[in-house]
């Protein structure tokens, strides 16, 4: 996780992720739409990272979790295929608007060797792509318009970056010229 007063820290841990209690809890059935209820043992529910993480490591004396994390749909087997299949086609800003940041958390909850590799793969190949966009003033237009818009924050960021070093190197050989 990120600094404590990072944003994109917190909105990546507010990101809901299935969660499936493992024992019955007195009090907390508000948390699936029974007010005053109780939380039976095998109700799965969406939490916020962060909530779901600490129920997940919290134990008492030995006893089993109070819930168990399961996936996030942005980072299921049917993504990490398309993934594996061409990076460039997936809308990453439709899964999770931080995508990575989610896959990070979860990488630090999971111990997915397959997702490391697919992430590490598509994050080097969506680069690319978005670093000819950047320099490419003409390919906001076109059809690339859909490919920045599934961007997440991360790819903004290198996006800007890179469109600004373009825009700066332009202004730097024209100067040059002269």
């Amino acid at each position: 996780m990120g600094s404590y007063y990072d944003i994109d820290a917190i909105l990546t841990d507010a990101q809901k992720v299935p969660c499936t209690f493992e024992l019955e809890v007195p009090g907390l059935g508000y948390l699936d739409g029974n007010s005053g209820g109780d939380m039976k043992k095998g109700t799965r529910v969406e939490l916020p990272l962060w909530l779901g993480e600490m129920l997940a490591v919290s134990r008492q004396l030995g006893t089993s979790p109070l819930v168990t994390l399961d996936l996030p749909t942005a980072l299921s087997p049917r993504v990490i295929n398309a993934l594996k299949a061409d990076p460039r086609t997936v809308d990453l800003r439709s899964l999770a608007p931080h995508f990575y940041d989610l896959g990070a958390r979860i990488l630090e909850l999971f111990e997915e060797e397959e997702m490391v590799e697919v992430l590490s793969e598509t994050f080097k190949k969506r680069a690319a792509e978005i670093a000819d966009h950047a320099h490419n003033p003409r390919g906001a237009l076109g059809e690339s318009a859909d490919f920045l818009r599934g961007l997440d924050e991360t790819e903004r960021q290198l996006f800007r970056a890179a469109h600004d070093s373009a825009k700066s190197m332009k202004s730097w050989m024209g100067e040059m010229k002269k």
